[in-house]
């Protein structure tokens, strides 16, 4: 086994998101971590979400209480673009929800089951990280990574405009976002900042036209690797924006929000490992006073593992 297998431990760890959050709630240790190109990546996941969880922070709701579970799928690919590492990611969410709070004034309760938007995601290295096989990998000492990525939301949720709370957003939404680590013996650090920029909804209840100004998004993570493929991440996010307007009426639904929570990975060979994340708000304006607990598998093949 030796190195080789080190190597596949750090691959099967090293790929992509666990899941996907609502806009501005991401904590992903990891995501611009270097692999092998040619490797592939198969990935399940669950989440439970439980609490103050706004779909539409727009909405005149008071008091909401929810609680959300969400599968996903999820593959991914890593590849080489002008010489540089990069990876590929499509992500298939499925949620079934429960939510019930005071709406105008009264007690309404909502459940919802079905599929949420799709998201794509290319992330390509800038700096520290050539595209290498598995035998250049193998002695590849990380130290200061520079990455930079692309999500893509479409607009292929279960949505109707008749609905107040919908698991679909009928809009674009895309995140380009510049990450960048550095690598201290067994401990890493890690800075991502980005924005989420939106589409408008145009059917947003009965025909209206709902718009959102970007948000910006930013990650700290701090992790402690215990050895190849097993470490523990404190992380933490904050996110400021996402305002809305109805039919050119602005909202009071400015988001200054951060998160806070732990990651641990556990790998179980050199192709698979699991994931065991738990979050919760830290600081809350509009939508994520929640507490969320998830698991993954992950399962990875080729490029020589």
């Amino acid at each position: 086994m030796g190195s080789m297998r080190f190597v596949g431990l750090a691959v099967v760890v090293a790929l992509l998101v666990l899941a996907l959050p609502s806009v501005g709630q991401e904590l992903e240790p990891q995501a611009y971590k270097i692999v092998p190109i040619n490797v592939n990546l198969f990935q399940v996941g669950y989440i439970l979400a439980v609490g103050d969880v706004s779909f539409t922070p727009a909405l005149p709701a008071e008091d909401v209480e929810a609680t959300i579970n969400s599968m996903t799928v999820m593959l991914g690919r890593t590849l080489g673009i002008f010489g540089r590492s990069a990876n590929l990611g499509f992500v298939l969410p499925v949620t079934v929800g429960h939510l019930e709070g005071l709406y105008i004034g009264e007690f309404t309760e909502v459940d919802r089951s079905g599929l949420r938007d799709p998201m794509f995601r290319l992330a390509v290295n800038l700096y520290g990280g050539p595209a290498m096989e598995l035998k250049e990998f193998a002695s590849y000492k990380p130290k200061t990574n520079v990455g930079a990525s692309l999500r893509i939301l479409a607009p292929l949720g279960q949505y109707d405009s008749s609905k107040i709370i919908n698991l679909g957003t009928n809009r674009w939404s895309f995140k380009p976002e510049i990450g960048v680590t550095r690598a201290l013996g067994k401990w890493s650090l890690e800075f991502y900042a980005g924005v989420w920029i939106f589409t408008d909804n145009t059917n947003f209840i009965g025909g209206m036209t709902r718009e959102q100004d970007p948000i910006g998004s930013f990650q700290f993570h701090t992790l402690y690797t215990f050895k190849p493929g097993m470490w523990l991440a404190l992380d933490l996010n904050y996110y400021n924006g996402g305002t809305t307007k109805v039919d050119g009426v602005k909202n009071l639904d400015l988001q200054q929000n951060s998160r806070a929570g732990l990651t641990f990975m556990l790998p179980l060979n050199r192709r698979s490992s699991l994931r065991f994340a738990y979050s919760r708000g830290a600081r809350t304006t509009i939508g994520a006073a929640f507490d969320a607990i998830a698991v993954g598998y992950s399962y990875v093949w080729g490029g020589g593992l």
